[in-house]
């Protein structure tokens, strides 16, 4: 049985325990703060631009947009020389295959980047920068801290958590999105340095921007007798969750193809730039559209679209917020591949609420009377769940920015039959799906979580003797009689592996004198059963012991330089080992 481990400072013994509790509160208040500057600079960026250009019939759409992308790019490629994009899933690679470290510039980077982004007028969210730039102020907080792996692991989670509760002031949906999204098998033990790191951040959030909820909006009481719309609702959004993230990861790779950073940049920004010219509500983050929906507020075209005769009829509303909920997402990917930086959370919530209105309005127009600012609402849930595959993050965000708990019935039910439509399909979300194919996913699976988890390299040991291939057998002897090991390593004078000499199978020798200087290695060596490389995925490992039956496997370098031995014992205590940490609290 392990002792806790202890920080000394002078005096003072501290266990790491405590100390975890302390630092989740910095990390909060951190984080928290962090949201706050982030919102801040996006507004602060918004209002100046607002009072320096006065360009007419939207120029500024076709301008703006690029120009922020253009800044940002620069920024990237000669200030912060990193790819920071796609914060969420880096954090999720993260803990996944990098040991919980973030890199330190990742504190503030994001935030930069995603300020410019946004502030200009680019068609992506902040909660992903945001998030990512939590999740570093608590991997470097943990790692200066001394802490393990475990722990920074779970101050990450706080700092996540904290930058959610912190730019939507949702403290509970901070710690679900963290469990449901990013660490899978956390304890239960760990909730409370997740709950203190949300409750600050969201405390820091009410100090500097007030405790309305972010969506402050009028709703309809819950009628039983919308249940099927709602039913229908979560369908089809289901569908629109799949349209949502096959659409974005299929429009990454086909620009991915574009080799010149630069070109890349003129045609998203041209793209982006006529897109928003025609559809200004896909202006920036969008959140004003939501609001004024939210409130049943009329309905207009910003500026003067040349789309704006589409206004005029019951359905050509609907025909025209039914294309933006479609292109949002091509604005959304050329914003992110031309060189912005922001993130898929806020496209989600601002398509959700499109497509909640769009059905509203259909049903209304078809004779029925359903409240649409309820539906709005609803469907920002219902999309979240579906393409983010984490219903119970959807339900209660949506709740705790608007203050709309009387609609919890509909935005379960909702949540729920969008998100079981989508796994009837895809079994990933759009933060997951790349990391699946590669193999680094750590998912709710147990078994399949200690495999990620374990890493091959941890599990080399050095112990056994080694012999070249010109060596006799007297040098088998005299190696069999220093050692207790089982096997010999036979490597070539560059250290590469070129086989192994069982002892069990060459003991009938070890009594012949007469041989021990004619029999030489290379008469008695075998070939391993397979070989092992440092960074081979531990799936794999697995399989080749079970493939082949051995008891020890040898480890070799890129190179194939000899590294060591993986021994099957070793192997299955340390699976079970990482098995009891993940399965039980600490």
């Amino acid at each position: 049985m392990t002792t806790p481990q202890t920080h000394k400072s002078g005096r003072f013994h501290i266990s790491e325990r405590s100390l975890l509790l302390l630092l989740s509160l910095l990390v909060g208040l951190c984080s928290g703060l962090a949201a706050v500057l982030l919102t801040a600079a996006i507004d602060g960026i918004k209002h100046l631009l607002d009072n320096t250009l006065s360009l007419s019939y939207n120029i500024q759409y076709l301008i703006l947009p690029g120009a922020g992308m253009l800044i940002s790019l620069l920024l990237l490629r000669y200030l912060i020389k990193d790819n920071i994009g796609h914060g969420v899933t880096k954090v999720l690679l993260a803990v996944s295959r990098g040991e919980s470290k973030i890199k330190p510039h990742n504190m503030w980077s994001s935030m930069l980047t995603s300020s410019i982004t946004i502030g200009f007028g680019g068609s992506v969210g902040a909660e992903a920068p945001i998030v990512y730039t939590g999740a570093a102020i608590g991997s470097n907080l943990g790692r200066w801290s001394g802490l393990s792996y475990r722990n920074i692991t779970v101050l990450l989670g706080c700092g996540a958590a904290g930058a959610i509760a912190g730019i939507f002031k949702a403290p509970l949906a901070g710690v679900l999105f963290t469990m449901e999204i990013l660490l899978f098998n956390i304890s239960l033990s760990s909730m409370l340095p997740l709950l203190i790191s949300t409750i600050s951040a969201t405390v820091v959030a009410y100090i500097f921007r007030g405790q309305t909820p972010m969506f402050a909006c009028t709703l309809t009481p819950f009628s039983m007798g919308n249940i099927p719309f709602y039913l229908i609702m979560g369908v089809v959004l289901g569908f629109g969750s799949l349209y949502f993230t096959g659409t974005t990861l299929w429009l990454e790779d086909k620009m991915a193809k574009i080799g010149n950073v630069y070109v890349k940049w003129i045609l998203c920004a041209v793209a982006l730039g006529l897109t928003i010219f025609l559809f200004p509500q896909l202006y920036g983050e969008g959140y004003g559209v939501l609001s004024d929906l939210l409130n049943g507020r009329e309905i207009e075209v910003e500026g003067n679209s040349i789309l704006s005769f589409m206004m005029r009829s019951g359905w050509g509303i609907v025909l025209f917020f039914a294309l933006v909920f479609f292109i949002k997402v091509f604005a959304m990917t050329a914003t992110n591949v031309g060189g912005g930086n922001g993130g898929t959370f806020g496209p989600t919530l601002f398509c959700g609420a499109i497509a909640g209105f769009v059905l509203a309005r259909c049903f209304n127009q078809l004779g029925a009377d359903v409240p649409e600012q309820n539906f709005v609402l609803v469907g920002m849930a219902a999309l979240m769940a579906g393409v983010m595959q984490a219903p119970m993050t959807a339900i209660f965000l949506i709740a705790e920015i608007s203050g709309g708990y009387e609609l919890l019935i509909p935005l379960i039910l909702t949540s729920t039959v969008s998100y079981g439509t989508v796994r009837l399909f895809e079994k990933y979300s759009i933060y997951t799906k790349r990391i699946a194919q590669s193999g680094d996913l750590l998912t709710h699976d147990n078994d399949q979580a200690v495999l990620t988890l374990l890493r091959t390299r941890d599990l080399i040991r050095d112990k056994y003797p080694r012999l070249s291939m010109n060596d006799k057998l007297r040098d088998v002897v005299a190696a069999v009689k220093d050692s207790t090991a089982a096997v010999i390593a036979v490597l070539d004078e560059d250290g590469r592996f070129q086989g192994l000499i069982d002892i069990g199978n060459v003991r009938k020798y070890l009594l012949r004198t007469d041989l021990y200087d004619k029999l030489k290695v290379t008469g008695i060596m075998e070939n391993a059963p397979a070989l092992l490389h440092q960074g081979e995925k531990m799936d794999s490992v697995m399989q080749k012991f079970d493939s082949t039956g051995a008891w020890r496997l040898p480890v070799v370098d890129e190179d194939g330089k000899y590294l060591g031995f993986i021994s099957r014992s070793r192997l299955l205590m340390a699976y079970r080992s990482e098995l009891v940490e993940i399965s039980n609290s600490d």
